[in-house]
């Protein structure tokens, strides 16, 4: 059970300023002081409504504001939520279990699918295989924090994710098994797009339809320069970010 939040807050009703953007930096203001804390969860509508007299109405465009703004979160089923801390993701070739350990947050996993699969034009022109092929697919949904951060769902060739099982996936990240099995990860292409979250993947990741999404999409090469996996990772974009220096050439 998700436990809330309540703070005091004061609005001037004699001033032109419009109610919804004093409640709104009333908020703003609380989680700056630290009296809403990252990961905190908002009380009720019904109740800070009532609290702090004023309509529904004009509570829901103050939180909206603050969502626009990234500094609240809808959480289906659970409420509004203050942004927790990002995972930032650097760019080397690192799992998102990697980034997790080394930002001291506690990765989990849940495997939603592990199976073989015949692959199709598009996966089998990724990993550089013959049209009809069978590769590895895999579903995982990764938590940080016991949040649900993306959705990864991986074509592996046989060679390299035949012989991994669904306990080292629950219990690992991909890469540091792949190594285990003597498959060792050394350059990936990145393809970075954004979209919004339909049903399938807002039920996956607990966000509200239309959320924003980071799509990260990669194609990585052992040392040999063998294409061993295509990947597409679908992260909720309000958990995380990529960090990119940019160097003049």
């Amino acid at each position: 059970m998700v436990s809330s939040v309540f703070v005091e807050i004061q609005l001037d009703r004699s001033t032109p300023t419009p109610l919804y953007f004093q409640v709104a930096r009333e908020i703003e203001r609380a989680i700056t002081e630290g009296r809403l804390a990252k990961g905190d969860y908002l009380e009720s509508e019904t109740i800070l409504a009532d609290s702090w007299q004023v309509s529904r109405l004009t509570l829901r465009r103050s939180v909206q504001e603050l969502v626009d703004s990234g500094l609240l979160v809808r959480r289906q089923g659970k409420g509004t939520q203050v942004v927790n801390d990002e995972v930032q993701s650097q760019t080397r070739l690192s799992s998102i279990w990697d980034d997790l350990t080394e930002q001291g947050r506690s990765p989990a996993t849940t495997v939603l699918a592990h199976d073989r699969v015949v692959v199709d034009d598009a996966i089998a022109e990724h990993l550089a295989v013959p049209i009809g092929s069978q590769v590895v697919y895999l579903e995982r949904c990764r938590y940080a924090d016991g949040y649900r951060l993306a959705i990864m769902r991986s074509w592996l060739t046989v060679a390299a994710g035949g012989g991994l099982t669904t306990a080292q996936l629950a219990s690992t990240g991909l890469y540091k098994a792949l190594r285990e099995r003597g498959v060792w990860p050394h350059s990936a292409r990145r393809k970075v797009s954004a979209r919004l979250a339909g049903p399938v993947d807002a039920a996956l990741l607990g966000i509200d339809r239309g959320s924003p999404l980071l799509i990260v999409e990669a194609t990585m090469q052992d040392f040999a320069g063998t294409r061993v996996e295509y990947t597409e990772q679908v992260l909720d974009a309000t958990r995380y970010t990529m960090d990119l220096m940019v160097v003049e050439s």
